[in-house]
């Protein structure tokens, strides 16, 4: 069957053609894209031009993080990741990913810093800024050196994760190595990133955000915190199924009970979803569940000082 979707270029069609990717599974992706963007499924054929469309070259930086917002990424599927993302970007550096290593390595991202059809530089993980960077290091430069080389430089900049963006877990107290978010340490470079917290964050909002870039060539609206309101614009509490329960006063009491079992809701075990702004529970992880369906407390991860500010978890 001929993979066609209306405005793509015949290189990108045929490329996902020979992975395997049959219209139906890439339409169906577009459509959740497109939900997620709050645009519902009817704009999924604009989607799909924007991510068969020329391929943008994307640079990707680690800072001080787990990986696991790379991790979210891979997670991406019908198509998977290797089918779809890595085959719609041009991802050109990232140091997970990338077989290359050393000298090679570092010559890809100067052969990608130096295209002259310029670049979106993602960013993931705190930047460490104490002792000059110097708690953080890749290639013998800091992570503060290269992201400051970088960032600046780029068409669009994307802090993914909540480290990224505000600093998350390594700057939490006592943030002995000087760790902040992205904007607040390239700020004054002129670096304006668009913050898609989470710990980790949905890969869909990421997606999403580089559609709404390709597409507009401009940054989605933000909220004050730096977040696109498309993905961030409403709490988590006022998504959650169990949002009855919480408005009838039906609070489970443990995690171990018969009300927990129903399905009742965690406010009193901890829940930070009135106080905490994604779309967990209308796009959830893999399209299938989120934490609070499985019976765990929203941890509140995407808001600034989640760590500092919302700990300890388990309490009201």
């Amino acid at each position: 069957m001929r993979f066609s979707v209306g405005l793509a270029k015949e290189d990108a069609v045929e490329r996902l053609e020979k992975r395997g990717v049959s219209r139906r599974e890439f339409l169906k992706f577009c459509s959740a894209v497109a939900v997620a963007m709050g645009m519902g499924p009817a704009f999924a054929s604009r989607v799909a031009a924007a991510l068969t469309g020329k391929r943008p070259s994307v640079v990707y930086l680690h800072g001080a993080e787990c990986t696991a917002c790379s991790e979210s990424v891979l997670r991406v599927y019908q198509p998977f990741i290797d089918e779809l993302i890595l085959d719609t970007i041009s991802l050109d550096y990232h140091e997970t990913l990338m077989a290359a290593a050393g000298y090679a390595a570092e010559e890809a991202l100067h052969q990608a810093v130096s295209a002259p059809e310029g670049y979106i530089c993602v960013i993931e993980g705190a930047i460490p800024t104490a002792m000059d960077g110097l708690y953080g290091t890749v290639g013998g430069k800091t992570m503060l050196q290269i992201c400051s080389e970088v960032a600046p430089k780029a068409k669009a900049v994307i802090s993914y994760g909540t480290c990224a963006a505000y600093g998350g877990i390594p700057a939490a107290q006592p943030n002995p190595t000087g760790s902040k978010g992205v904007n607040e340490v390239l700020g004054e470079l002129g670096v304006q990133a668009i913050n898609l917290p989470g710990c980790p964050p949905n890969p869909l909002n990421f997606v999403g955000t580089l559609v709404h870039w390709l597409k507009n060539q401009s940054v989605p609206e933000l909220d004050e915190n730096g977040r696109p309101n498309m993905f961030y614009g409403t709490s988590v509490h006022e998504q959650c199924e169990r949002l009855p329960h919480f408005e009838n006063s039906e609070f489970a009491p443990s995690f171990d009970s018969e009300e927990a079992r129903k399905g009742w809701c965690l406010y009193e075990l901890g829940c930070k979803g009135p106080n905490t702004y994604n779309n967990c529970p209308k796009l959830k992880f893999n399209q299938t569940s989120w934490p609070v369906q499985v019976g765990h407390p929203c941890i509140g991860c995407s808001e600034p000082n989640f760590w500092d500010d919302l700990t300890p978890f388990y309490e009201a």
